[in-house]
């Protein structure tokens, strides 16, 4: 029997204890955030929706499906095609062989196998998502697949949920996109002078220029060149490239910079050779192992650029992107086939750390996907560098065992203070209330948990529980002030 359970005892308690004395403290911490503005520091939504005043979203399953992986990769494991569901192909190509134009019923396709979702926190933030923003508290089902496109439809046809209502809405403080060394950003500087009093800022994120394994390193280069005024010719030249990228990121609002490496690998490399490095990857005759240590070179250039301009710098540790090599020639990056791999740090990390590691001038907050490196490694290292903050539980573990995995394993030896507090990380724009709340909840509970166990007291659990909701995003990510 199916049944829409909406009561308000339900919907207050949801993923909290069933131990009744526990339950009782998490619902009181939980009130005490619940409205709290939401402090976005780190995702990937398009800056264009905010942007642009009358931005059309387009059919539920381009808001829903097509843009979130969490989505796709599961359906795709038990056999649904990419192209059942509407996927576009590298370069954005919406016609090739096969693909379903019908949006209703690849919404039907995705109703039809909801059930693979029971369980799942990309479950639990659809359902979220349908009742608390769209209004709409029918079960997601084969049965139900059309009413609530219908209705879905309805709504974001409605001016009531354009992208910057919805903003408003949300409560949103302040969002942080994320966005290629070489973007002009001129989404960003629309929204700066339009008025509105949303606060939207870049990421500067230089993945793409730094990592010279990338596919089409030499074209971005090009792109580098143009968009900087620099020619880059050289490393010497490159550097002073992002140097100036950096400057206009931050000029734009920026207050932090975003990189990805497989590993946590890092070498100082000295000015010749890390130049003679740079020159093969300009002839194309770099090596595997040129472009790892030219990679872990960079990490520690971008932590010297940090100390100097202040940034804080993200470093996104232990992916193994783009697995499956079919879906990555058909449909390109990020398309649900990224695996964790095992991850180290305390050697990897340390030239990086030799340098800057006890100066108070780097913020770096790190995230990693192997969390067998939690307490072995993460929290004694954030436990002791001034420099270090550990990113929330990121990916596959921004759920709920995962949230409470990671706070057993990592406060008793680094504190929450050496956290970097809850960032959505996000593609799905109407996802993010519901991904804050799962947080929200999952951190009053567990600090319930600790208050029955005599660990802390309701004084420590009430100025901790507003810290992990808000002020310590906030302040690691400097954004006390709007620019």
């Amino acid at each position: 029997m199916q049944q829409n359970d909406t009561s308000i005892n339900a919907v207050d308690d949801r993923l909290f204890s069933p131990d009744q004395a526990q339950r009782a403290i998490a619902r009181g911490l939980y009130a005490r955030v619940r409205n709290l503005p939401l402090i976005c520091p780190h995702g990937h939504v398009n800056p264009l929706m905010l942007a642009d005043e009358g931005y059309n979203w387009g059919t539920p399953v381009d808001v829903l499906i097509i843009p979130d992986h969490y989505i796709f990769r599961l359906l795709y494991s038990q056999g649904i095609s990419l192209a059942a569901l509407g996927i576009p192909r590298r370069g954005g190509d919406r016609t090739y062989a096969g693909i379903e134009a019908d949006h209703r019923k690849i919404w039907r396709t995705a109703c039809d196998h909801w059930y693979l979702f029971r369980g799942t926190p990309t479950g639990i933030w659809l359902r979220e998502e349908l009742r608390d923003v769209f209004g709409i508290a029918l079960k997601i089902s084969s049965a139900t697949a059309d009413a609530i496109y219908d209705m879905l439809q309805e709504k974001l046809d409605s001016p009531d949920f354009r992208p910057r209502r919805l903003f408003d809405r949300f409560k949103i403080e302040v969002l942080a996109t994320t966005d290629a060394a070489t973007d002009t950003l001129e989404h960003h500087q629309a929204i700066r002078v339009s008025g509105w009093g949303g606060r939207v800022i870049p990421t500067f994120r230089p993945d793409a220029v730094v990592n010279i394994d990338t596919e089409g390193w030499r074209a971005n280069i090009d792109r580098l060149s143009a968009v900087s005024d620099i020619y880059v010719r050289n490393y010497a030249s490159f550097i002073q490239a992002l140097e100036q990228r950096r400057g206009f990121f931050k000029a734009q609002g920026a207050t932090a910079t975003d990189h990805a490496a497989q590993i946590a690998y890092t070498e100082r490399l000295d000015e010749t050779e890390a130049a003679a490095l740079f020159d093969r990857a300009l002839s194309g005759t770099a090596t595997r192992d040129d472009a790892q240590r030219f990679t872990g070179h960079m990490l520690i250039e971008m932590a010297r650029m940090s100390t100097e301009d202040g940034l804080v710098m993200q470093l996104h540790i232990g992916s193994h992107r783009d697995h499956n090599p079919e879906i990555f020639s058909l449909y390109g990056r990020d398309m649900g086939a990224d695996i964790p791999i095992t991850s180290e740090f305390t050697r990897n990390l340390k030239p990086l750390l030799d340098r800057f590691g006890n100066t108070p001038r780097l913020t770096l907050v790190l995230f990693n996907l192997d969390e067998t490196t939690y307490s072995r490694e993460l929290a004694p290292l954030a436990g002791h560098y001034p420099a270090l903050r550990l990113g929330p539980p990121w990916w596959f573990f921004d759920s709920i065992n995962g949230m409470r995995r990671y706070f057993d394993s990592v406060v008793e030896t680094a504190g929450i203070y050496n956290l970097a507090g809850f960032n959505d990380d996000t593609r799905a724009f109407p996802s993010i209330p519901a991904r804050h709340d799962l947080w929200r909840r999952v951190s009053a509970d567990w600090l319930a948990g600790l208050i029955v166990q005599g660990i802390i007291d309701e004084e420590d659990a009430d100025a901790m529980i507003i810290d992990l909701a808000y002020t310590l995003a906030k302040q690691t990510y400097h954004l006390g002030d709007s620019a």
